[in-house]
């Protein structure tokens, strides 16, 4: 792998990784039915990275600025047990969180895209933005992933982490 030192570093002690949802764990855009139903597509490969972290003892939570059934039921499918939605100003859930996991802002990794994630970004220990992220938060960010939101970007974060925590090799050989 191929990260710069700080980054690693940074990494090597996360506990908590949060993650906004849309422009995140999906493409940003916003699908509805004829009847007005909310339509979202997740990434797999997120997924399976989700629940690697989740292996090795890293707590995973969303923070979302809008509420959706179909976000309930997939954090549902990936054992996310700390679920926020709704939450345009997202410090409140965060310092819940803080709280409830007994977890400090350093050793808590946060991936958003967008403004609404700002407060948060500027308090963690490796604040993180995918690729397409908005221009307005990227001077504050340590890392950004290569790919897009919802096209596997929390996956490529979910790796780092792995990886500065020794963990990567070990998963890889399990699958041998």
């Amino acid at each position: 792998m191929d990260y710069p030192e700080e980054i690693v570093e940074r990494a090597s002690t996360i506990r908590l990784l949060i993650m906004d949802v849309d422009g995140v764990l999906t493409d940003g855009r916003l699908w509805f039915t004829a009847k007005g139903e909310e339509l979202k597509a997740f990434h797999a490969r997120d997924g399976h990275g989700i629940k690697l972290l989740q292996r090795i003892g890293v707590e995973t939570a969303v923070i979302s600025g809008r509420r959706s059934q179909a976000v309930a039921l997939r954090m549902e499918s990936l054992g996310i047990r700390h679920v926020y939605q709704g939450y345009e100003e997202k410090l409140q859930p965060f310092e819940e969180l803080m709280e409830k996991l007994e977890v400090s802002p350093g050793a808590t990794c946060y991936v958003g895209d967008d403004l609404l994630d700002l407060p948060i970004i500027r308090r963690v220990g490796l604040a993180v933005g995918v690729a397409d992220a908005h221009f307005g938060i990227r001077p504050h960010l340590h890392h950004m992933t290569r790919m897009q939101g919802g096209m596997g970007a929390v996956r490529e974060v979910c790796d780092l982490i792995l990886y500065a925590q020794d963990q990567l090799e070990g998963i890889v050989k399990s699958y041998y």
